[in-house]
């Protein structure tokens, strides 16, 4: 209340500047605060100052104040001085459709003596109202009471202790089930089994599920027999053959079709020998000339 009573005759500056909506606005990171109505923008301002902006709150739009108290459990219809008056100029009587707020400063019969800002026009002074035009108070005494409250509850314990309940008369033997002893029993007794399980397999062995065989030893194997015949050894002559007329890979071909074809290749087994080539008889008359390809006789020689 004194905060505000320091500000009484301030008036806003050209364009509705003023240095409440100036601050608001670099509260919120919002520049269009600075030339707006400021009546509840003046409030927030004088409680942060006043330090009791957690009692008074802060707002800018009168409708959200006035549901913010509602919502705190501090909105009442009596008057009061130090509490927040809400007005709605049409008469209405619902916090949507509030339109102006003010500080009470005092109370006189069915009138009210208030703190305003942004009042005729453009300036911050005191107003006697009447009650008709006004929608109802939000107490900040009220919302101070409910925080401390709500500090103390928080430091209390948070469990509450459950009241024993009485056991009924006439239980039967079933309703042990489930209680502590009876729980307490169950895990002793199964501790033991297992005990008595785990003692009776200590120091033996398992049995195989089959018994084992020595494998049984390979026989030796005896090494490959050499092979009868080699492509790389010299086939065996023929009985009653001469060295010389015995056929040869290495020696030229013995016939005129074979020399036209070109050599005869070795392949994979014993060749097969060329037919002899019988001796021309030389004509009489002269020496007789042996062709390149036959094969010299031992009579020649």
């Amino acid at each position: 209340m004194n905060q505000a009573r320091r500000e009484l005759g301030y008036k806003e500056k050209k364009g509705q500047f003023t240095k409440f909506g100036q601050w608001y606005a670099d509260r919120v990171q919002d520049p269009q605060y600075r030339d707006a109505p400021w009546c509840d923008m003046f409030i927030a301002w004088a409680a942060d100052k006043a330090g009791i902006s957690d009692y008074v709150g802060q707002f800018a739009w009168t409708p959200s104040h006035a549901a913010w108290f509602i919502q705190q459990g501090a909105w009442t219809r009596q008057p009061e001085p130090g509490a927040l008056v809400f007005f709605d100029w049409r008469g209405g009587k619902n916090y949507k459709g509030v339109d102006h707020v003010g500080i009470v400063e005092r109370v006189d019969g069915k009138k009210i003596h208030t703190i305003e800002a942004n009042v005729d026009g453009v300036w911050l002074k005191r107003k006697t109202r009447d009650t008709d035009k006004v929608v109802g108070y939000g107490l900040p005494r009220v919302v101070k009471t409910n925080v401390e409250l709500a500090g103390i509850r928080s430091t209390e314990q948070p469990f509450v202790r459950a009241t024993p309940r009485a056991e009924p008369q006439g239980s039967s033997p079933l309703d042990l089930i489930g209680t502590p002893p009876a729980l307490l029993g169950v895990m002793v007794l199964a501790t033991v089994l297992l005990s008595l399980r785990f003692s009776r397999r200590r120091g033996t062995h398992r049995r195989p599920a089959q018994q084992w065989n020595e494998p049984t030893p390979m026989p030796a194997q005896e090494p490959p027999a050499e092979p009868a015949w080699s492509p790389w050894e010299p086939a065996a002559e023929p009985a009653g053959s001469s060295p010389e007329s015995a056929w040869s890979p290495w020696e030229a071909p013995a016939s005129e079709a074979v020399r036209r074809e070109g050599p005869v290749r070795a392949v994979a087994g014993p060749p097969t020998p060329e037919p002899a080539v019988e001796a021309v008889p030389a004509p009489r008359g002269g020496p007789t000339r042996r062709r390149p390809y036959e094969p010299r006789s031992r009579t020649s020689a």
